[in-house]
């Protein structure tokens, strides 16, 4: 079963966490198929998703992700997982506390919004751990787990457009991502490759390839507009694209941005 504390996976009859030393009782989850979780994701610009949950039931967040929530929904705050993961969630974009929100009664409602605007994409956990961009994480239920990942290769952490820390969302169960602009999710058979613009890659799972590769042709590399690299992504796994990033958006804006001294 899974730990609802840290998300770490252990004996079916263990009743400590092997990670975290938490006690393991009916609020564990259970390492199989989760049950059915209940969501709506609305807005088109600024998107969040309503969740609804039973008694009982819990997701968890980073602090400060809370839109609204019923009243039978009870709040805890805590590191979950303990200060080295949470200090790993922190290089990876998140905050080092995380918001555990409990329902107390049937049918209880909370939303959670997205900071920026684009998609939300939703991923059952399950064999594949993925490895997502800085910041994706919105919610996820207990069984998943978030920590910290570091890449592969100085190229990739370099040029891939991401650093060289990404996060890493294993264990069992749903979890929300922020997604920058418009979503795409492909299936790479093995072997098959795409290169995608360095920072369009949202999320990819961990047993995808993840590379930077130069630009080829002198011409391309002076005129085509691209950087001098681009990312590959190999199969087999399922990768999540988006249309934009942060960072290039602002940089776009800054421009516009009024000046010091000026009217």
């Amino acid at each position: 079963m899974f730990c609802a504390n840290c998300g770490s996976e252990n004996r079916d009859d263990a009743r400590f966490c092997l990670s975290c030393g938490s006690e393991l009782n009916a609020a564990a989850i259970p390492a199989g198929p989760d049950h059915a979780l209940r969501y709506t994701i609305f807005g088109q610009t600024l998107p969040a998703v309503s969740i609804k949950l039973n008694s009982g039931e819990s997701i968890y967040t980073q602090s400060g992700g809370l839109a609204w929530k019923d009243t039978g929904i009870s709040m805890e705050t805590n590191m979950k997982g303990g200060f080295m993961q949470g200090l790993g969630r922190m290089f990876s974009g998140e905050s080092l506390f995380m918001a555990t929100y409990t329902s107390n009664r049937p049918d209880q409602e909370i939303v959670i919004a997205s900071t920026f605007p684009g998609s939300i994409a939703v991923v059952e956990v399950g064999r594949q751990p993925l490895i997502a961009q800085k910041s994706a994480f919105l919610c996820a239920q207990p069984g998943v787990r978030l920590s910290a990942y570091i890449t592969k290769g100085l190229k990739a952490g370099l040029f891939g457009g991401e650093g060289f820390v990404l996060q890493r969302v294993s264990g069992q169960g749903l979890v929300f991502l922020e997604i920058d602009g418009s979503l795409v999710e492909r299936e790479l058979a093995a072997g098959e490759t795409i290169q995608v613009d360095t920072g369009k890659v949202a999320a990819f799972e961990e047993r995808v390839q993840y590379q930077a590769e130069m630009v080829r042709g002198f011409r391309n590399i002076l005129f085509g507009g691209e950087g001098l690299f681009l990312t590959t992504l190999t199969g087999p796994g399922r990768v999540w694209l988006q249309t934009m990033e942060i960072a290039s958006f602002a940089r776009q804006l800054i421009p516009f941005l009024p000046r010091s001294g000026s009217d």
